[in-house]
């Protein structure tokens, strides 16, 4: 099932005009490991995420994104360009913070297609998703505190600065994160 497709403006460098993008989502599947490699087994893409990930722990997570359960998760591939190619994930899953229930979400986007509009628009569409649920209230991410791309567009969507904390991502490695919360209401 395809989520319906957006036009959204990107923030241009200074001095140049935005352009659009369009951007479609599609579930996460079995085919999509490939994507996965890029986008977490390459230094430049997980520089804010500890480095890249193992072949092996790439392989583990794209078997858990493939396998989600579509009740307590949303993965998504995005997909953009004339020629619609994948450019990215973005997702949400459900999660506890400070012993609340949330959803927690996150995305990447490789780095061709990056400055053209493509993470607001794919997590404008996530965003919509997530609220047709009604299950938690908030919608949090969790960018590290110096990755100001991820950062810029929380703000952009709309989501509350709480503060910053360290973060467990991946598994055994801390990183100082700010804590960014979305009310779904």
């Amino acid at each position: 099932m395809d989520l319906p497709r957006s036009q959204e403006p990107a923030a241009g460098d200074a001095g140049t005009p935005a352009r659009a993008a369009e951007v479609r989502l599609r579930p996460y599947g079995d085919g999509d490991l490939d994507l996965l490699r890029r986008v977490l087994g390459e230094p430049d893409m997980t520089v804010y995420l500890g480095g890249p990930e193992s072949p092996q722990a790439i392989e583990a997570r794209h078997r858990r994104y493939a396998s989600a359960d579509p009740e307590t998760n949303g993965l998504f591939v995005i997909v953009s360009g004339p020629v619609p190619e994948p450019v990215g994930w973005v997702g949400f899953w459900q999660a506890q913070w400070h012993d609340d229930p949330v959803w927690e979400c996150g995305w990447n986007v490789v780095p061709e297609s990056q400055g053209r509009g493509v993470a607001t628009a794919a997590a404008s569409q996530m965003i919509a998703a997530v609220r047709e649920r009604r299950r938690h209230r908030y919608l949090l991410a969790f960018p590290n505190v110096d990755n100001a791309a991820s950062n810029a567009l929380c703000r952009t969507l709309g989501f509350e600065l709480l503060g910053d904390e360290e973060f467990e991502f991946p598994k055994g490695h801390l990183m100082r994160c700010n804590a960014w919360r979305l009310d779904l209401r």
